[in-house]
């Protein structure tokens, strides 16, 4: 699973929602060096030549099953400001640790949200329903995330529909969860992907970009972006083995008045 909104991102979609969506509260972008201290020590870090990661001031993570069980609190004492926990898959698959997760983030005070990961031999209504079914209504939750990404190693479906299909079945998802929790989702994609589908026409969606070679700006061609996944070989005291560390794009006072327009 990537990484200011501009305030002229407030256009939305053709056919989407007809709310407005302010995202004028996230700073304009910066490009820091790539001189400083790393935030979080890494396993495999990138030698990164310009917009070093940990020049931001706000950094999460994202966790599933594979991460076991988390010591949120731990995680909060060590400089986590946010989490992304994976919920759900498909249509009747839901994560092993979701529910320990999401309750036990919110107890050490991380702001949360839950992640949705898209499976392509199922419609997207039904799993739409199914993340309903089980992540609950929370206004304190942050946005719910599509994560929309190729599964070259899935065991039961390896298809990969046209672009136009990928796209409407992704309105039909995102449409029917802002209708549920009344919060414009996050599209989380990679590079790949999001070439490959074109997701650039996604416009007034606030986008989680992985990138984990390069500043996103560099790699999306500068395609607007709220979160930034720029390692999965990260070290997070309370998180044991690899962990994925992100960015927001901002200051911590972007980063609050970002929390108070979307996860209250």
């Amino acid at each position: 699973m990537r990484r200011f909104l501009l305030a002229g991102l407030t256009a939305l979609l053709v056919g989407c929602s007809t709310t407005d969506y302010d995202f004028s509260d996230v700073a304009k972008p910066v490009r820091p060096a790539a001189t400083g201290k790393m935030r979080f020590a890494d396993t495999d870090p990138h030698e990164w030549e310009g917009g070093a990661p940990w020049h931001y001031s706000v950094h999460g993570t994202d966790v599933a099953k594979y991460q076991a069980e988390v010591d949120w609190h731990k995680v909060a004492r060590n400089g986590i400001s946010f989490a992304f926990i994976k919920a759900t898959e498909g249509g009747d698959r839901v994560d092993d640790y979701f529910s320990r997760n999401w309750h036990q983030a919110k107890t050490a005070g991380i702001p949360r949200g839950a992640y949705h990961f898209y499976y392509f031999c199922r419609p997207a209504i039904e799993q739409a329903q199914w993340f309903i079914r089980n992540v609950p209504r929370d206004k304190s939750s942050l946005p719910p995330v599509l994560d929309m990404e190729w599964n070259a190693h899935s065991p039961t479906c390896r298809l990969r529909p046209p672009a136009e299909t990928v796209r409407a079945e992704m309105r039909v998802f995102l449409e029917a969860l802002e209708r549920h929790y009344g919060k414009r989702p996050i599209i989380y994609t990679s590079i790949d992907f999001f070439d490959d589908n074109g997701l650039s026409q996604f416009r007034g969606y606030p986008f989680w970009l992985r990138s984990v070679a390069g500043h996103p700006d560099d790699k999306y061609s500068k395609h607007p972006w709220v979160f930034w996944q720029y390692t999965g070989t990260g070290v997070i005291p309370g998180i044991e083995g690899n962990a994925d560390i992100n960015v927001f794009n901002g200051s911590s006072s972007a980063w609050r008045n970002w929390l108070k327009a979307h996860a209250s």
